[in-house]
């Protein structure tokens, strides 16, 4: 309050009163955003309890919580939010992403045929180490079912983590192995030695994430009251920057730690939407087991009657009352049966559910008609769903590939040449000699057409058209290989023309046909 403010408040408090109020509302005057989602006058958004935080502070700090919530519903606390990460999860790894090295063959200075014979051998050996149950560290899963169990869990927890470690075993060439561990393992230790150490992931000065902290025993196991022992693991081997641990996790906002459940938006909705369920489920059973009454003089629990005391699940609780279904019950005397009609099934249940369900699977970027498997719109309409859920797909799938997959493959790729197993003269000299070398793709099923034919027209005229390749057609219709297909059909094509199911077409001037210039090929092939 200045001068000539207390001057007026001391001749006429009511006055100077007046010029406090006004005052104050000149100071919360509104000007830009203030206006409009930041005002803070507003009726409408003056019940809004917000506060924001860091990363740290809003993730990690409530992380544990997020965590065993999400796998509640997953296990049953609400079949839909089972059915969402299954369907993410199907459709992002499904059965597994499949190698197709695509080593750099001009940089590496290699011919087409030698880079076809290496691209071979890589991928020989590649599938002798990931389709064994060798590369999982607890011998239980193959590399496919390990991508599938790491996104599964990095949906439902909101990260994983996969160790590399060398572990040599009888029969089997390669030492690397895959360790999976899960979210809640990566935690602070009790001492943190005056390092940067949040959520059990350590930074150094400049934010580099250098170490991650894994307690011995899972925190949620039974019997565990208090973890004994961390162990810390550099993410790089100081000596050897060797990559020692895989970290999949969705980052949404910068110096994220950790990461979040992938229904973390959505779960206070799919448990509403759950009770709300169960709860027309039980008033739909009630209402199936509607009885009849029989006033009498005789005296007795009305309904006792209503089920055979040997069919009885709560006999010794008297406050328990059992229907059965089409029962017929006594009344005693002065007593009166009033009825009252439920209204079941609800007929308006599946509207108010499906407009819940279409916000809910806005939020997750699962449309409707996939999220609850209902295609019952037009061709076009399903299509567009399942585009539009498929460039999520997609996104998710690249992270997992880059994250995962590609990390791990480079690890192995490295022994297999320390183990003279695939020759790559300069790998371990260079690193952009490395890199050509563990160039890759990664493929995983296609998303499947609603009209094959139409689809397969389509992915002829871009062939023809000079908009796609035969290699990425395949790979993105079905999943397969052109390479193999080719491979396939020119050995097809050859036994058909053998046994003369096929004519051999004639052709002018002695000139071989394409089909006796692919058997050419094809022996050649067999004979390398």
């Amino acid at each position: 309050m200045n001068l000539v403010d207390r001057a007026v408040a001391a001749v006429s408090p009511e006055r100077g009163l007046k010029r406090q109020v006004a005052r104050r509302k000149m100071e919360v005057m509104n000007s830009g955003y203030a206006n409009h989602g930041a005002s803070r006058t507003k009726k409408s958004l003056l019940g809004w309890l917000f506060r924001g935080g860091s990363p740290d502070e809003d993730i990690i700090d409530n992380l544990e919580t997020l965590r065993q919530r999400s796998r509640d519903l997953y296990m049953g606390g609400a079949t839909l939010a089972t059915g969402a990460l299954k369907t993410a999860r199907t459709n992002i790894v499904g059965t597994g992403l499949r190698l197709k090295p695509a080593l750099d063959a001009d940089f590496l200075g290699l011919s087409e045929d030698e880079a076809q014979d290496i691209k071979r051998t890589i991928a020989r050996e590649f599938s002798m180490w990931a389709d064994s149950l060798h590369c999982d560290a607890n011998r239980i899963n193959n590399f496919y079912e390990l991508q599938q169990l790491a996104c599964l869990s990095y949906l439902m927890s909101g990260d994983v983590f996969g160790l590399l470690p060398m572990v040599p075993r009888k029969h089997s060439i390669y030492d690397l192995r895959i360790r999976l561990v899960e979210a809640d393992r990566c935690c602070d230790p009790r001492d943190k030695g005056g390092k940067d150490i949040k959520g059990g992931v350590e930074v150094n000065s400049d934010g580099e994430i250098v170490a991650y902290h894994f307690a011995n025993k899972h925190p949620l196991a039974n019997g565990v009251y208090d973890i004994s022992g961390w162990a810390r693991v550099e993410a790089f081997g100081e000596e050897t920057g060797r990559r020692n641990v895989v970290h999949m996790m969705e980052s949404e906002r910068p110096e994220q730690r950790r990461g979040v459940p992938f229904i973390a938006p959505v779960i206070e909705s799919l448990k509403q939407l759950g009770r709300y369920t169960e709860a027309e489920l039980m008033a739909a059973v009630v209402s199936g087991m509607f009885t009849v009454f029989i006033q009498s003089e005789a005296a007795g629990n009305p309904l006792a009657d209503g089920i055979d005391l040997d069919d009885q699940v709560d006999t010794t609780d008297d406050s328990s009352y059992e229907l059965g279904n089409g029962a017929i019950l006594s009344l005693g005397p002065g007593e009166t049966a009033n009825t009252a009609n439920p209204g079941r099934p609800n007929t308006a249940f599946d509207g108010f559910v499906t407009s819940i369900l279409r916000q809910v699977g806005s939020a997750l970027e699962i449309p409707y008609e996939l999220l609850v498997k209902n295609f019952t719109s037009s061709y076009s309409a399903s299509r567009a769903a399942l585009l539009e859920a498929w460039k999520m797909f997609r996104m998710r799938r690249s992270w997992i590939a880059n994250d995962f997959c590609q990390p791990i493959y480079e690890e192995w790729f490295a022994e297999a040449v320390a183990k003279g197993r695939i020759p790559a003269p300069g790998f371990f000299d260079d690193e952009l000699i490395r890199r050509a070398y563990t160039k890759a793709e990664w493929h995983g099923p296609s998303p499947g057409q609603l009209d094959p034919q139409k689809e397969a027209t389509a992915a002829v005229t871009r062939i023809e058209n000079g908009l796609s390749t035969r290699e990425r057609e395949a790979a993105e219709i079905n999943g397969s290989d052109f390479e193999q297909n080719h491979r396939q059909l020119v050995r097809e094509e050859r036994m058909r023309r053998e046994d003369g199911l096929t004519a051999t077409p004639a052709t002018e001037g002695g000139e071989k046909t394409n089909a006796e210039n692919d058997d050419d090929d094809l022996r050649r092939e067999e004979d390398q």
